[in-house]
């Protein structure tokens, strides 16, 4: 088998891309969206008139249903060729505001039952914030099933599984990069390769958390950069992976073997914390790398949504 079979048969492989034509040769059972994804997607000659057909059949919506209403297209697409879940991201310019995240969530989920999807086909992606979290946990107890993403820091795991949350997105590469760029010249790649890698060993700090504590929140290592990262989580719960290196493991047969085990995590000397608003607050503050990152992947994302409302209005 190649190295993407071997995956599978240890880790449930999710698609990381808007790009849904991409989708059959890699087969993964669900998919994750986020906006430059999608904004990437639309801008290409085969995605572009699905925009311009949505919003030509809703032009007196109001520009943010109009950009919820192209989301959900997508999202309709995807779960047309996998078997199992699409995430759709909650506007990032909504990360410190609970009411108007749940808000937005509600009306995402009414657009995907409009379209005759089920709820448990949809998870609504949500920056991994307090105020996110929050909204998060209302959703979850409304039947509303969440994926916490730009998720970087040990605390945010905690507040997630507390909050019930259905999954979260760590983000490995965004990790490696934050800690590179630190090191500068004295970066040594490989001595910080496979498990030394600092966004692996967060990823397998937060399975083992979890695992050790019974929480039901399942952990998707996201935002790889190489192939060796992915293979160093061989065992998560999930894995969302790029096209890019999707082929990659498809094109080789190399080995693949478990580097997450379950059971081991269950019986790790891993001590149970919670986290109020504080505290969450103050443990973030102090992570210079998570407090860095989270800021940067929320303007990130917000300024793909303001391209996104352009093309809109164009």
């Amino acid at each position: 088998m190649n190295q993407l079979e071997q995956l599978k048969a240890l880790t449930t492989v999710v698609a990381d891309t808007g790009n849904f034509k991409q989708l059959a040769q890699y087969a993964p059972r669900d998919a994750t969206t986020n906006p430059s994804l999608i904004l990437k997607a639309v801008q290409q000659p085969d995605y572009a008139p699905l925009l311009r057909a949505v919003v030509a059949a809703h032009p007196d919506a109001a520009l943010d249903e109009q950009v919820d209403r192209v989301l959900v297209r997508f999202g309709c697409e995807i779960l047309c060729l996998v078997p199992g879940r699409v995430s759709t991201e909650v506007d990032a310019r909504l990360s410190f505001d609970t009411g108007a995240t749940v808000a937005r969530a509600r009306r995402l989920m009414a657009l995907y039952a409009a379209e005759g999807i089920a709820p448990e086909r949809v998870l609504i992606k949500i920056a991994a914030t307090w105020e996110g979290i929050a909204a998060a946990r209302e959703l979850e107890r409304s039947g509303i099933r969440c994926n916490l993403t730009l998720l970087f820091a040990p605390c945010q795991a905690v507040a997630c599984g507390d909050a019930g949350v259905r999954l979260i997105s760590p983000f490995v590469g965004r990790i490696y990069d934050w800690y590179k760029k630190q090191a500068g010249a004295a970066w040594d790649e490989a001595a910080m390769a496979g498990a030394a890698d600092p966004g692996v060993r967060s990823v397998r700090q937060i399975y083992t958390y979890y695992k050790r504590h019974g929480i039901a929140t399942e952990v998707m290592g996201a935002s790889f950069r190489n192939v060796g990262q992915i293979l160093a989580l061989a065992g998560c719960d999930l894995l969302t992976i790029s096209p890019e290196l999707l082929a990659a493991l498809q094109a080789s047969e190399a080995p693949v073997t478990p580097a997450l085990d379950a059971a081991a995590a269950r019986t790790a000397d891993v001590p149970r914390v919670h986290y109020d608003e504080a505290a969450f607050r103050w443990a973030l503050n102090q992570d210079a790398m998570a407090t860095d990152k989270l800021a940067e992947g929320i303007r990130a994302f917000a300024a793909d949504a303001d391209k996104l409302d352009e093309l809109i209005r164009a």
